[in-house]
């Protein structure tokens, strides 16, 4: 142990910003395999994708920054470029995808469409 109480500090917040990105990511790609439809499959890929991606590359960002002095911009545009489109992609394609018809699942059958009802009022 020849590291100051703060490196170690900064190694064990990296440690933890790498081990909750994977989770979030492997929870990701279970969400996206096991769900049944388009829309919680979308919600499952988007959310945790982005904890995911974003944590891990928040801890790169601290550990290039604290063991080598670097700023990398770099990750700050990746984080930030991630944080920004995931969501939107994600919302184009569930729009998309209530538009061409595709029906939400439930699990008693029966079919709860808020938007429709909604855009139907409006009009």
């Amino acid at each position: 142990m020849t590291g100051t109480a703060i490196e170690m500090i900064f190694d064990i917040i990296v440690i933890l910003l790498l081990i909750i990105g994977t989770f979030f990511i492997i929870s990701a790609t279970i969400g996206v395999i096991r769900f049944p439809d388009i829309y919680t499959r979308l919600h499952a890929s988007t959310k945790a994708a982005t904890l995911g991606i974003s944590g891990i590359l928040i801890g790169a960002f601290i550990f290039l920054y604290v063991e080598h002095g670097i700023i990398s911009g770099k990750l700050i545009l990746g984080i930030i470029f991630v944080l920004l489109t995931a969501p939107v992609s994600a919302h184009m394609i569930g729009r998309a995808a209530h538009t061409s018809g595709v029906e939400p699942w439930s699990k008693t059958g029966e079919l709860r469409d808020e938007y429709a009802k909604a855009k139907n009022k409006s009009s």
